[in-house]
C-alpha cells in the first residue's frame, strides 16, 4: 500500500509550481488578476487541474481527488510582459477585472458535477481567462 505524502512532501515546488505565495490563496486570487512580480507583468487565467501525473508523482493514485476536495488547485499565469522574478519579489496587485471569481470559483465548476448554466454563461465572458476555458463553457452542462 502506498504511503500518503505528509505535509513536508506538499511544500513549495512538489507539484512543479514555478512561483508560490505563503499569503495569496485560491480564496483570495481571482481570475483576471494582473500582478506585478519583480520585472514581470503576470495575468491569473485559470486554475490548474489535477491529472495522472500528480498521482504519478507522490505513488498515490487519490491525490487528484484529495486536491478537488480541499481545492487546493494553484492557478496559471500567462505573462503579460517577460522581466527577472527572483525569491523574495512581492506580488502586487495591479488590475482585478473579476472581483467575484476567485480561483476556487471556477474550479469547482470545472470539477463539479451540477452547474448553473448562468454560471457558465458568466464564465465564457471573463476577462482575462484562459480561451479554451472561455469556448468551453457551454460544453460543461
Amino acid at each position: 500500500m502506498a504511503r500518503r505524502p505528509s505535509a513536508a512532501h506538499l511544500g513549495p515546488g512538489a507539484v512543479g509550481e514555478n512561483l508560490s505565495f505563503e499569503t495569496l490563496t485560491e480564496e483570495s486570487v481571482c481570475i483576471g488578476d494582473v500582478f506585478a512580480i519583480g520585472g514581470a507583468r503576470l495575468q491569473v487565467c485559470q486554475p490548474r487541474q489535477p491529472c495522472f501525473k500528480f498521482a504519478l508523482r507522490f505513488a498515490d493514485p487519490g491525490m487528484p481527488r484529495a486536491m478537488v476536495k480541499n481545492g487546493r488547485c494553484g492557478w496559471y499565469f500567462r505573462v503579460l510582459e517577460p522581466g527577472a522574478v527572483e525569491a523574495g519579489d512581492t506580488a502586487t496587485i495591479l488590475d482585478r477585472p473579476n472581483p467575484d471569481w476567485p480561483v476556487l470559483r471556477l474550479f469547482r465548476i470545472i470539477t463539479g458535477k451540477a452547474v448553473e448554466r448562468a454560471e457558465l454563461d458568466a464564465m465564457a465572458t471573463l476577462d482575462g481567462l484562459a480561451s479554451q476555458w472561455r469556448r468551453s463553457a457551454g460544453g460543461l452542462l
